[in-house]
């Protein structure tokens, strides 16, 4: 199965110079964990849940600090004609649970471990080590 059959097209995103609290908002009210961030339409970064949770203990202004201060700007992508056991494989190398989907330098969409493991159960034990790794000692899905 390819990643353009699982990925999801509607990709909510962020423009760079947004606040922590705008996208927090942004995040909350689309319930998702995390927007892909652009600046002149070029992906430039991913701020997730646990970037803005960070961000707020080391006590960063959400009203006044940009999400480009916070984001990851090293951003993993994969093609929409990639495997989604190679989408897979990145994520668990890189400990990471969500890839933008990009073709000729757009982005296309984007693929999450949730993604993959509702469509291909036999992946499940590799995207589990991503879904536990929060908690220290647990080793179940």
């Amino acid at each position: 199965m390819l990643v353009k059959d699982v990925m999801n097209k509607n990709v909510v995103v962020a423009k760079s110079e947004v606040t922590i609290r705008e996208a927090s908002k942004v995040m909350s009210k689309y319930k998702i964990g995390s927007l892909v961030v652009l600046k002149d339409n070029d992906v430039i970064g991913i701020i997730t849940e646990g970037d803005i949770m960070e961000s707020v203990a080391n006590d960063h202004n959400p009203d006044s600090t940009s999400v480009e201060k916070i984001m990851s700007q090293k951003v993993l992508t994969v093609d929409p004609e990639d495997t989604i056991e190679n989408a897979a494989d990145i994520m668990v190398q890189n400990k990471i649970k969500k890839l933008p989907v990009m073709e000729n330098g757009k982005l296309r969409g984007i693929i999450t471990a949730s993604d993959i493991v509702v469509v291909e159960p036999k992946l499940i034990q590799s995207i589990a080590s991503l879904i536990s790794m929060k908690i220290p000692g647990y080793s179940g899905g």
